[in-house]
């Protein structure tokens, strides 16, 4: 079996997405904050107070590789996780999604003061960055790209769940 993770930024709606998915294909479904919370006990806010951002991608690494390599799972994957090479490279035995945005619809869609400590209080400019940095990293391990400035939740797990049954069926 493949781990089908779903990669991309912040307010692309990697865990609705993800939760609709899970529900369509009957497997179990992990999202990466919530899971590093649960191994904590902090929430992400407090782990990247604590111990600063290298800590919280180490994390942020684990939780993604132990859940591809189980291959059974759905993944919300945290935004950043592309940037570990390891990830990168163990994502090629998976199934990933690359949930695009442009930065001005998730600057509207996401609240900076929830857990989010990277956006502070101005998101586009953070979204325009991680967007520029990150775009070619989601490419490099996207087996198939969905825009989601558009599209509901509903249709974009309807289209996940298509690539899912095409990849079985091929596989």
């Amino acid at each position: 079996m493949t781990a089908l993770v779903l990669v991309g930024l912040m307010g692309t709606g990697k865990t609705t997405i993800g939760r609709i998915v899970a529900e369509r294909t009957g497997r179990p479904f992990v999202d990466s904050d919530e899971a590093i919370e649960q191994r904590t006990g902090k929430t992400v806010r407090e782990l990247w107070e604590q111990g600063g951002e290298a800590a919280y991608r180490q994390l942020e690494s684990d939780v993604l590789l132990d859940a591809v390599a189980r291959g059974t799972d759905v993944v919300a994957a945290a935004a950043g996780v592309v940037l570990d090479p390891v990830v990168r490279t163990a994502l090629r035995s998976a199934l990933v999604v690359w949930l695009r945005a442009q930065p001005s619809t998730l600057a509207g869609r996401v609240s900076p003061h929830d857990h989010r400590p990277l956006l502070g209080d101005h998101p586009l400019p953070v979204f325009e960055a991680q967007a520029t940095e990150r775009a070619p990293l989601y490419a490099e391990v996207a087996d198939a790209t969905i825009d989601v400035d558009t599209i509901d939740p509903e249709q974009a797990a309807e289209t996940v769940v298509d690539l899912f049954h095409r990849s079985t069926a091929d596989g």
